[in-house]
């Protein structure tokens, strides 16, 4: 006896025969079109428990449509497919009301155990309402890794679940973040980021729940936190493993009980904000070091969301290149092309920086050169200035000695254990005078911040978000270590 009748519909006359014989086979009746026309008159009598459709048909686009049938048929479940595989389709299949969005080619094994799912569990909630129009996609990739992403995305949406963002820097974390806000059922709310690692561990607390005028030295005025800013709206807490010991005790209790207290304050504060967290750490090797509280981790990670390397979707670069592109013709630059050859180096390149390095190296491209096409040896030039050049994968390397006279393997620190073993080496009777702490990260944080800036040809507020730390903590450590910025005029 069939399990249930399905209805296809799509354009492509191979696709309907292999999911006839598929969905056949697991015991379905199903029925084929190829034109949305006929998928309307079919589900507008009634017809169906599950549809399956393509995203682009001959007659109409199925996302005008889809609100229509879910007018007439709100509880009948609709699995869309597409080979316009980017953010926007998958959030546009949520926001329409689609139980499940899969991107073409697809498995069928894993379509013929959505479609089992979908007609056990029939989907009660409403769809979402309608989110940003505008295309400007906050995520760019056609990659499998990116579509898992995209359809995980699109089932939170509708959800206000915990979220942890896990990845490495430059992966698009922050970007994430603004989409779980930006297309869900909090968009009209505030959305407030906190760099946990740009806050002193002093002020984390003051800054997150708020303090009483007289709280402490310098508290002149009650401060609103950004628990009370984000109310309604999402609290993305990025960096939260650089977050204190005393400040985890205190979010553990708002995610226990939706309340917390201000500094210096004593009547709780009831809140209504969603949480996303983010961090580049390992937080359960944290959890073992004894400086992430275990419990916390449990409360923050309801669902773990790992971003990929950019090194892991390579086949990402040319989609991201153009986007990147776009937006610094916005900007009034002008617009490049690559060559095969160029596109080729900067897919076989290793980007320790991620999807920010790229993005970085699009701008220059777009500034100092006044060619329109960027050729391979431009980007070979251009990936060789790079303070984190890696050799391209698949290439032979020099395996020679650097400039500065370390060997292409030594690691920062084992350069700096190098000139520690040589400055105490001149001590040898005697301790060097107080304050080696300071000075030698001085010495780091001077060529650091340097060779930001002059990457940024001076633009402050880039270096900043190349450091990953607040613009203003930037110019303090310029005016402290009285380094010189230099805006070229190029």
């Amino acid at each position: 006896m069939p399990n249930g009748h399905i209805i296809v519909a799509d354009d492509d006359a191979a696709i309907r025969t292999v999911l006839n014989q598929a969905l056949s086979r697991a015991g379905y009746e199903v029925r084929t079109t190829s034109n949305c026309s006929t998928l309307w008159r079919w589900v507008a009598q009634g017809e169906g428990d599950l549809v399956i459709t393509d995203v682009v048909m001959p007659d109409e686009n199925v996302f005008d449509l889809l609100p229509r049938i879910k007018r007439v048929r709100p509880e009948l479940p609709i699995i869309v497919m597409s080979a316009q595989n980017t953010f926007m389709t998958a959030i546009r299949a949520s926001e329409r009301g689609a139980y499940e969005y899969l991107p073409k080619p697809f498995d069928l094994k894993e379509l013929t155990a959505i479609v089992g799912r979908a007609l056990s569990r029939p989907r009660g909630a409403p769809a979402p309402g309608a989110g940003p129009e505008n295309e400007d996609i906050p995520l760019v990739g056609r990659s499998p890794a990116m579509q898992e992403i995209y359809r995980a995305l699109a089932r939170l949406m509708p959800t206000d679940l915990t979220v942890m963002i896990t990845g490495e820097s430059g992966t698009g974390k922050e970007l994430v973040a603004r989409a779980l806000h930006d297309y869900g059922r909090r968009r009209t709310g505030p959305f407030v980021p906190v760099n946990m690692a740009a806050i002193p561990r002093d002020l984390i607390e003051s800054e997150l729940f708020g303090h009483e005028k007289g709280a402490f030295t310098g508290a002149l005025s009650r401060s609103a936190g950004r628990f009370e800013q984000a109310e309604g709206g999402t609290l993305f807490l990025d960096e939260i493993g650089d977050m204190p010991m005393e400040a985890q005790t205190r979010l553990l209790r708002v995610l226990q009980q939706g309340e917390y207290t201000t500094v210096g304050g004593r009547v709780p504060i009831k809140t209504n904000v969603r949480i996303i967290a983010a961090t580049n750490k390992d937080l359960r090797v944290s959890i073992q070091q004894g400086i992430f509280r275990e419990d916390l981790f449990f409360r923050l990670n309801v669902v773990p969301l790992r971003l990929p390397a950019l090194r892991e979707r390579s086949e990402d670069v040319p989609d991201l290149i153009r986007h990147f592109f776009v937006l610094v013709e916005r900007e009034g630059l002008t617009r490049k092309t690559l060559d095969a050859d160029a596109m080729e180096r900067l897919k076989r390149y290793r980007w320790p920086g991620n999807v920010r390095e790229l993005e970085n190296l699009v701008r220059r491209l777009a500034a100092l050169y006044p060619q329109e096409t960027i050729t391979g040896p431009v980007i070979e030039a251009e990936l060789d200035t790079l303070p984190l050049a890696q050799p391209a994968a698949g290439s032979n390397g020099s395996g020679g000695a650097r400039k500065n006279g370390a060997s292409d393997s030594e690691t920062l620190s084992g350069a700096v254990e190098r000139h520690l073993a040589d400055y105490f080496s001149g001590y040898r009777d005697t301790l060097p005078p107080p304050g080696l702490y300071h000075r030698i990260l001085r010495e780091i944080e001077g060529p650091l911040i340097g060779a930001a800036l002059a990457a940024t040809r001076g633009n402050q507020i880039r270096a900043a978000e190349l450091l990953g730390v607040n613009r203003n903590t930037l110019r303090k450590k310029v005016r402290d270590l009285d380094l010189q910025v230099f805006r070229t005029s190029r």
